[in-house]
């Protein structure tokens, strides 16, 4: 078939809830991907960080196929041989005491609101139906309707009222606009480490540890949204290590699979998740053996392939030469790791049209915010791929 007919069957009978780049994509290797008609591109955005570990991994693959051709799904009515073994290599490399196992970003982050309200009302005191969790302005955490409802994205959330109540929404990166909205009913504070649906922004050095203290201070439970962030992305297994603290609850998902199938996880300290009894809470595909195979192997192939080391190196070196370009139209690069943002002056005419013409050129990418252009690619990239993504980036912006 040709692309465009591909292309128009997606238009007549899909919703319209996306407006992807018209490239139809059949094939994956590594960070290149090829067309229907044999074209190759370097993927630099990773399915949204979901493929850390590249395109079709193999060990992650044949860790799949094995275990599809064993048991895929018992639900959690009973036992299986692959959970248990999940926990405790999650937990060893997390430093984390409990899981909870989901499927997809935004299940863990209504498992974490519901968690944290109900440790506030059973561990903290708080009164029932009273507890409030403190979230940031720009945040993205996924598109239930609660999570929409404590967006500041009006397109998140126009027509899709009423909402959840019972979030107070701050400045990102302002310390002290945290500590000035903590009330005796604050349960959680909700954060990116790094906003990347944002644009790539990058809070205050120090910032994370002010507000780890600020929590520990005031018994309000951390809760760091790693699902992008996390997983080798910003050149650390998670980017609160650049600031040397541990949060109380971390969400990761994405690359938690290596790109092979929906897994997410809530990792807590025992006292949060503990509130949590038999019946409360759940997901029929979550914790089933076949993700949890897959997500072992993911994890394993991360450390033991020295991806998250890459990750630091190559990351430096973008985001060096990216900042070398000398062009009027860009406003500013920044980034951390393999996770950078190159945000263009409004006059420049919006970032689609860039992602556009470098897709003509070989190279996706794609905008966010209108003027910004994310680069995000398998943390498998090499000096040479970033080269070669170079000399098609600079171009292309001077055109």
């Amino acid at each position: 078939m040709d692309p465009r007919e591909y292309i128009e069957l997606e238009e007549l009978y899909g919703a319209h809830n996306y407006k992807p780049l018209d490239v139809v994509l059949n094939r994956g290797q590594g960070i290149w991907v090829w067309d229907v008609q044999g074209n190759k591109y370097m993927d630099c955005l990773s399915a949204y960080s979901a493929v850390n570990q590249g395109h079709c991994h193999p060990k992650i693959m044949a860790a799949m196929t094995e275990q599809a051709k064993q048991l895929t799904l018992t639900s959690r009515a009973f036992r299986n041989d692959q959970l248990g073994l999940f926990y405790k290599e999650l937990c060893d490399i997390t430093h984390s005491h409990k899981v909870l196992p989901m499927n997809s970003g935004a299940e863990s982050v209504e498992t974490v609101i519901k968690a944290v309200r109900k440790w506030g009302y059973k561990v903290k005191g708080v009164p029932e139906e009273k507890a409030e969790i403190i979230v940031c302005q720009n945040n993205f955490h996924g598109r239930t309707i609660t999570i929409v409802g404590f967006s500041t994205d009006p397109t998140a959330r126009e027509g899709f009222g009423p909402f959840t109540p019972g979030f107070k929404v701050i400045p990102f990166g302002d310390a002290k606009a945290f500590e000035e909205a903590i009330t005796p009913n604050t349960v959680g504070f909700l954060v990116e480490p790094i906003q990347g649906e944002g644009g790539v922004i990058i809070p205050p050095d120090g910032y994370l540890r002010t507000v780890r203290e600020l929590c520990r201070r005031n018994k309000v439970v951390l809760i760091l949204d790693e699902i992008q962030t996390g997983l080798g992305r910003t050149g650390k297994l998670l980017a609160e290590e650049h600031e040397g603290i541990e949060a109380d609850l971390t969400l990761i998902g994405k690359a938690l699979s290596g790109g092979f199938y929906p897994v997410s996880a809530v990792l807590s300290n025992s006292e949060v998740l503990g509130v949590l009894r038999p019946g409360e809470h759940g997901s029929t595909f979550g914790g089933n053996p076949l993700a949890c195979a897959v997500a072992r192997t993911a994890l394993k192939v991360l450390i033991e392939e020295n991806m998250i080391e890459n990750a630091a190196l190559m990351g430096e070196y973008f985001l060096h030469e990216l900042k070398r370009i000398n062009n009027p139209k860009i406003k500013e690069v920044r980034g951390k790791g393999l996770l950078i943002g190159l945000e263009l002056f409004p006059d420049a005419g919006g970032a689609r049209r860039y992602c556009e013409k470098l897709m003509t050129k070989g190279l996706l990418c794609k905008e966010t915010h209108e003027h910004i252009i994310r680069f995000a690619p398998p943390l498998v990239i090499t000096k040479q791929d970033i080269d070669w993504a170079l000399e098609r980036i600079a171009p292309v912006l001077s055109e």
